[in-house]
């Protein structure tokens, strides 16, 4: 056997040599695990999950495992045949697809022999039958669609690497199983955070279990099996603010599945306790009233000017195609009215600038909000997923909602997932298109959690308030209302 060819049967044997040698890397030990399974044609390894935490280098092993499939299989007449899928097209291109090219880049014996293309990774030699394919599917794609993914990977060789998967549809593992049924070598290789309790990542731990060999990857200060990669002091600090049951926590850094599934920022039950909650003045008086103006976009969209005040979040004015004069006028009239101290204004995309300017020509400050813009707290990927995440705690925690039957299914469609270590709603564009139309009234109510919620202004303080007994509840008791001259949320309109 010539030397080259025993170099590569050898690192097909030992894949840990080929990272090693010519990749120049030295895996942790989690990581040497599951090098070591990789070659194994134990049926029971055939399928191998990477439950992992956030950031311990799960997709630089789906690369290792890619690159040593791709240059140590195959035989005269049969080349390797591999396709990777992440939860979104974005997702795959920054994150596996890019891993791959920066090994790629380490070794000129992978330069020499394969071109990597924002699409497919294909052998010089052989391009049209010894590739890596990187693909995709619509958001919209049905269950036959979805099936399709994975389809057309027909050699003895196959690999089919799955990145993220802790939200992707079963019909993708199905899809994948397939690629199992005639070939002499094949293998799924999946990897993912526990996020969810419908995906593929859950299902191989729990109801599909004896099918999946299984590498768990933690943070955890406390397992001396820890991943190194994940910073001790940091996972300490974290787990002493939060707890190690909190779901964030379980899922980013102890690598745990937490009770229920955290990808949904709030459930059904949860905001409809909401709008059958009842306060008392005394629960919420203490805090700024504030005016979340959600601007219309385009087309069926709404203008919503949702008015709150700690806790307790009151009737909001809807309006369609209103001309800015129009609009502005009825934001300082529900400023006026209401009370508010503070007017946040969606300023994403410049839709409410007309609006805005309106509002500030007439002698006020307008708060101006751009969805995409810095969070306070470093946690969050943008102050989007600041707001939302703030306000499905105050929901949790108490907070009350008027009856709207619109808010329920706006509140509970969002989901959310974690990019670079940080929480990330899903975006808008997504939302709609599930919801089939935009979420007004909750993006709206929203606004209104842009800053933590902060006492009365001094000045507010010292002005003559209307006096109403401390057991006044406007969700439930009409004989105790206000005094006329005092704002009734249920009986007047902002």
């Amino acid at each position: 056997m010539r030397p080259a060819a025993q170099k590569l049967k050898r690192w097909r044997e030992n894949p840990a040599a080929f990272v090693h040698e010519e990749l120049k890397a030295d895996p942790d030990p989690w990581q040497l695990e599951a090098l070591e399974v990789f070659p194994s044609r134990d049926p029971a390894k055939r399928r191998i999950s990477l439950q992992a935490c956030v950031g311990p280098g799960k997709s630089t092993v789906l690369a290792w495992c890619a690159w040593n499939f791709l240059a140590c299989y195959g035989e005269t007449g049969e080349h390797p045949k591999a396709a990777a899928v992440s939860v979104d097209w974005q997702n795959l291109k920054s994150n596996l697809w890019a891993e791959l090219a920066k090994w790629q880049a380490r070794s000129e014996f992978l330069k020499q022999a394969f071109t990597w293309t924002a699409t497919r990774i294909k052998a010089n030699d052989h391009p049209e039958t010894w590739f890596m394919d990187a693909r995709t599917w619509a958001k919209t794609a049905d269950a036959e669609q979805l099936g399709k993914t994975l389809s057309g990977l027909h050699s003895k060789f196959v690999l089919a690497l799955i990145d993220e998967s802790g939200t992707i549809p079963l019909a993708i593992l199905k899809a994948a199983d397939q690629t199992l049924s005639n070939c002499s070598f094949g293998k799924i290789l999946q990897a993912g955070n526990p996020s969810s309790l419908e995906g593929m990542l859950y299902i191989a731990a729990t109801t599909q279990r004896h099918l999946w060999y299984v590498i768990r990857i933690t943070g955890d200060p406390e397992d001396p099996k820890r991943s190194p990669r994940i910073d001790l002091e940091w996972a300490k600090e974290q787990i002493a603010l939060y707890g190690r049951s909190d779901p964030w926590v379980m899922y980013s850094i102890l690598g745990q599945f937490p009770p229920s599934s955290i990808n949904q920022l709030l459930a059904v039950e949860q905001v409809e306790a909401a709008m059958g909650r009842h306060l008392k003045r005394h629960q919420f008086d203490w805090a700024q009233k504030r005016l979340g103006i959600d601007a219309a976009w385009r087309g069926d969209d709404q203008w919503v000017i949702f008015p709150r005040q700690g806790l307790a979040a009151f009737k909001p004015v809807a309006m369609r195609h209103p001309k800015t004069e129009e609009i502005g006028s009825r934001i300082i009239q529900a400023k006026l009215t209401f009370g508010s101290e503070r007017e946040y204004f969606d300023d994403t995309g410049g839709f409410a600038a007309g609006a805005s300017d309106f509002f500030a020509a007439a002698g006020y400050a307008p708060i101006r909000i751009d969805f995409s813009g810095k969070p306070q707290d470093p946690r969050f990927y943008n102050i989007r997923a600041e707001m939302y995440w703030r306000a499905a705690q105050a929901i949790k925690q108490g907070a009350a909602l008027p009856m709207l039957r619109e808010i329920v299914a706006e509140a509970t469609t969002p989901t959310y997932t974690y990019k670079a270590g940080k929480f990330l709603v899903e975006s808008k564009d997504q939302v709609k298109a599930r919801l089939k139309r935009s979420p007004d009234y909750w993006d709206a109510y929203v606004l209104t959690y842009a800053e933590a919620d902060m006492p009365r202004a001094l000045a507010s303080q010292l002005q003559p308030q209307p006096q109403a007994g401390s057991e006044w509840d406007p969700y439930r008791d009409e004989k105790s209302a206000p005094a006329k001259n005092e704002f009734d949320p249920f009986r007047d309109q902002i």
